[in-house]
């Protein structure tokens, strides 16, 4: 498994994946995919540009409760394995490891769930690391649900350090959240 940028070349298994249910926002689920499919379907350069935004120049994002915020740079790759496996994003602000308070941790991954279970998402974080270490951040930090044993285990392996508890905001329904950060060497 590798991760490769977002291209016309992957596109068509990336969209295989949307239809078949998938969708990398695990909250928003069926609804950011088909926002995605549509997305595609209107314009597929626009889609895939809209991917890697390094200067924050795209919209606005929109929240799980449909509130729209200020988007910082950021860019998805996606998870290869001759065909698609999942997405893995990172974000940032320039010059500082601290987010906003809308934004609750520097990367987010979803596997496909006929893909789970081979080590993916453990490949892929390690892979995304030395990208945020290239950007001057001296850690990241990732949250994960208290019960989401797998991504605890994927962050573990990464050096993960569980940094606290804490509830999320209301965007993203106030429940309970863990926050690990991991140190990049």
């Amino acid at each position: 498994m590798k991760l490769v940028w977002p291209s016309a070349e992957f596109l068509e298994s990336y969209v295989a994946a949307l239809r078949a249910g998938w969708s990398a926002d695990n909250v928003r689920g069926a609804v950011a995919a088909a926002e995605e499919l549509e997305k595609i379907a209107l314009d597929p350069a626009a889609f895939l540009n809209s991917l890697v935004d390094r200067e924050a120049k795209g919209a606005p994002v929109k929240m799980p409760d449909g509130s729209l915020v200020r988007r910082i740079p950021g860019f998805r790759r996606w998870l290869w394995d001759g065909e698609f496996c999942g997405s893995i994003g990172f974000r940032w602000q320039p010059g500082s490891e601290a987010l906003p308070p809308h934004c609750l941790g520097h990367i987010g991954y979803a596997v496909v769930p006929w893909k789970q279970g081979r080590g993916y998402a453990t490949m892929a974080l390690a892979q995304i690391l030395p990208l945020a270490k290239a950007e001057g951040l001296r850690y990241v930090e990732v949250t994960t649900d208290p019960e989401n044993l797998a991504s605890q285990r994927t962050i573990e392996a990464n050096g993960g350090v569980l940094h606290e508890n804490f509830t999320k905001p209301p965007q993203f329904g106030g429940t309970p959240g863990l926050r690990y950060r991991i140190y990049l060497r």
